[in-house]
């Protein structure tokens, strides 16, 4: 692949990730869009496709490599995260009366972020980050027994796709406690991750899926799926949306995996038209870049823009205690504002943060030369 190729690649999938990233921003503040796909119906499956997109067959063989590269990358990170938010969140607790989080121990510490991710609620978006750390450890084990056992493609897709969507009738027939949570939400996250491998490898260059016919196929699909959403208000159920973290599916069987799978295709065409209008544009590649910075800080950042407001309007703060913690002030007048400033804020933390990193790597490198 030439320079020029590389490049455009690397941008394609940043500006991918930029959409990703708020698409899971703008489901916390409970608005679509993408029109008919409601929040939540896919934005996971999408982070796990560009893993499984981005996945190099060379790990096969240099698993240690690639656990190290994943520890680096997924978990050193998460548990700096996961000091910083033990902190703000005893802060919060002296200021406010509440405790945004489970009781501190080390298990809460250390276990909890690998069972649901839930130990500090500002936080708890991180749980995917060790999510897919599970999931990427398990694909590449389970694709190079495959590999190893029958090297067919369908065979490979046949295999993860078993599982993707026996995750779904499984969380209905066992009981749901940690350790089967883990077991079905890497079985549906493992299909995607091999969907984006399959569709690099095998349907990228090869079939052109962005026809007109393709396009009103999908909508066609998301029409007749939007029948079985019933996400309107609480008492409704979920619908189209799924809390892979609980594995809460409500009554739903495909649902979920074809939503995501529209969803999915949604976001590659969007990806696909606007991309020579967006490529250039330094905010949006700036915030594929700093996804994991976007999804450890978007919380506290609605929570802090929720105290200017309070601030501003002469509300005491603790009132912000009363609320779960996606609470926003008025929502009706404020979602989009909540929305543009997040999305600027939390962006520039992450830019800040490696900004810093780079720093210190360089001062340290000169101080052991």
């Amino acid at each position: 692949m030439s320079e020029a190729l590389k490049s455009e690649f690397s941008s394609k999938i940043t500006l991918l990730k930029a959409l990703a990233i708020m698409l899971v921003v703008s489901g916390h503040l409970e608005f679509s869009m993408l029109g008919i796909f409601t929040p939540y119906s896919f934005q996971l499956a999408l982070f796990f496709f560009i893993s499984g997109y981005l996945f190099k067959e060379k790990y096969l063989d240099n698993v240690a490599i690639f656990i190290k590269r994943r520890i680096k990358s997924l978990l050193i990170p998460y548990f700096l995260y996961n000091i910083f938010y033990m902190l703000v969140t005893i802060i919060i607790a002296k200021l406010t009366g509440k405790f945004w989080g489970m009781p501190l121990s080390l298990k809460n510490f250390f276990i909890t972020p690998f069972l649901n991710g839930h130990q500090f609620d500002l936080a708890c978006p991180l749980w995917f980050v060790t999510q897919l750390f599970i999931t990427m450890i398990a694909f590449l084990f389970f694709f190079k027994v495959l590999k190893k056992t029958k090297d067919n493609k369908f065979f490979h897709l046949a295999f993860f796709s078993i599982l993707g969507v026996s995750a779904i009738p499984l969380s209905k027939i066992i009981t749901l406690d940690s350790i089967s949570l883990i077991i079905i939400r890497t079985m549906f996250s493992l299909f995607f991750v091999y969907l984006g491998y399959f569709y690099r490898n095998y349907i990228e260059n090869i079939i052109n899926i962005f026809t007109v016919k393709w396009c009103a196929a999908v909508i066609i699909l998301q029409s007749i799926l939007w029948m079985f959403n019933r996400d309107y208000n609480p008492q409704h159920g979920i619908g189209l949306s799924y809390v892979l973290v609980w594995a809460r599916f409500d009554e739903q069987l495909f649902v979920p995996i074809l939503t995501s799978i529209t969803g999915i295709w949604a976001s590659l065409f969007v990806l696909k038209i606007s991309y020579p209008y967006f490529k250039d544009v330094k905010f949006l590649q700036q915030m594929g870049e700093n996804t994991y910075h976007i999804m450890a800080n978007h919380l506290l950042v609605m929570y802090l823009i929720t105290i200017v407001f309070f601030t501003i309007l002469g509300i005491p703060i603790s009132e912000r205690a009363n609320h779960n913690i996606y609470w926003i002030y008025n929502p009706i007048q404020t979602t989009y504002l909540y929305f543009i400033l997040t999305m600027i804020i939390s962006t520039y933390i992450g830019v800040g943060l490696k900004f810093i990193k780079a720093k210190l790597d360089k001062i340290f490198t000169i101080s052991t030369t």
